[in-house]
């Protein structure tokens, strides 16, 4: 009774974090391009704020699962919200008053330093959670982003007056405050020893730990599902405004496409642990080509609206799926360095999409720049057919291969 409890509340806290870091990632995916195209010298350097916060993300995912190994889980989110969530906050809300553009990609820098430490609630919630419990617990955390859906665009708008003297400098400064909040909170969380690095443990070498298919078959998942969102969701503000869309309608749409990306999370767990990762895994690619499909099809509110939901669905189906697989192929004493690697892959693709997002869009156009998506969409889809195949005599989706519950 006593660990159910320690569970359930560990995981609470997870999800809240999980919520108060989401309202930063999400306010700078919908405000820091407008505000870039602002700051910039060259139009052409407006995304690059949200390509310095997926840069800021890869160069600290990597040292943040190293370091969290070492010393816990707890202390590695509190130094992540600190360093990365108040001080990047900060920073970006001082450069924003200064008019300094250069200043204001380092803040972003500094938040994607928050989001490298954050990226790990998610394996946190494993950590914490009984086997019975764990794809639930990883779809809880996931789902603190229906929450932020509607803060994170709400705080890009609303608190953009905050601060009269620096316009649009007020959602940073909330980031800020609300990192705080989350060091409070991450203050009593609670990972079971189970969870937390023990002496004398030994592992694999990585290189024998990444020829394994479900590991491969993950991280590709991961990788290509996250960079292809970020890709389109980093383009759409600015091919909407093409179109002579307000920011109130980009707003909305982004909004929605939040949604798409975590509320979902809510049944994935445990569509998981009944149809098994690789038909999930399949879903996600069916929805992120349906994506490309609609975007074809018309340039309307609708068609953006119904292609920016897909585009979360899919988003969801695969990096859930992907980090429920990438939990099934490390023990403890690997999980730093796998979970490491892993988000250092992903995010590492992720800051070449958004920093592509722009001149994509440039040269190619909104619906062309679909297109070019089917082909990594394509290379998941044959590589979970692989992975199914090759696996066909203990499907992953069973309770020996997978936290299926």
């Amino acid at each position: 009774m006593e660990l159910a409890r320690l569970e359930k509340r560990n995981v609470a806290i997870l999800a809240v974090s999980q919520i108060l870091f989401m309202v930063a990632s999400i306010t700078v995916m919908t405000l820091s391009g407008v505000v870039g195209q602002q700051l910039s010298p060259d139009p052409g350097l407006a995304t690059l704020p949200i390509a310095m916060m997926m840069l800021g993300t890869v160069v600290s995912t990597l040292p943040a699962s190293l370091y969290m190994k070492r010393v816990g889980r707890r202390r590695g989110f509190i130094m992540g919200a600190s360093l990365g969530g108040i001080a990047g906050g900060l920073l970006s809300f001082a450069a924003i008053g200064l008019g300094s553009f250069w200043l204001f990609c380092v803040g972003n820098l500094l938040l994607g330093l928050y989001q490298g430490f954050a990226m790990y609630y998610r394996f946190a919630a494993v950590d914490v959670a009984s086997p019975a419990f764990r794809s639930r617990a990883l779809s809880l955390v996931m789902a603190g982003g229906v929450v932020a859906a509607f803060l994170g665009p709400w705080n890009a708008s609303a608190a953009s007056d905050l601060i009269a003297s620096v316009p649009s400098g007020g959602p940073y400064l909330v980031i800020a405050i609300l990192a705080l909040v989350a060091i409070g909170l991450l203050t009593q969380l609670r990972v079971p020893a189970s969870g937390e690095p023990q002496p004398g443990e030994t592992s694999r070498s990585m290189a024998a730990i990444a020829t394994q298919p479900r590991f491969i078959v993950a991280v590709l998942a991961g990788a290509a599902g996250y960079a292809i969102m970020a890709l389109v969701m980093t383009a759409t503000p600015l091919a909407m405004r093409a179109q002579g869309f307000e920011m109130e309608q980009i707003t909305f749409i982004m909004q929605w496409h939040v949604l798409g990306m975590f509320a979902p999370s809510f049944v994935t767990g445990s569509l998981i642990a009944r149809f098994g990762v690789p038909r999930i895994l399949l879903t996600g690619t069916l929805l992120l080509a349906g994506t490309a499909l609609v975007s074809n099809l018309g340039a309307s509110l609708a068609h953006f609206w119904v292609a920016l939901v897909l585009l979360g669905i899919g988003w969801n189906f695969l990096f859930v799926g992907g980090s429920a697989l990438l939990a099934t192929v490390h023990s403890e004493a690997e999980r730093g360095k796998v979970q490491g690697i892993n988000d250092l892959v992903i995010f590492s693709l992720v800051a070449v999409g958004s920093l592509m997002a722009g001149a994509l869009l440039h040269h190619l156009g909104w619906e062309a720049l679909n297109l070019v998506m089917l082909l990594p969409i394509l290379l998941v889809a044959l590589a979970t057919l692989w992975l199914w195949l090759n696996t066909a005599a203990q499907p992953v989706g069973s309770p020996s291969t997978q936290p299926d519950r």
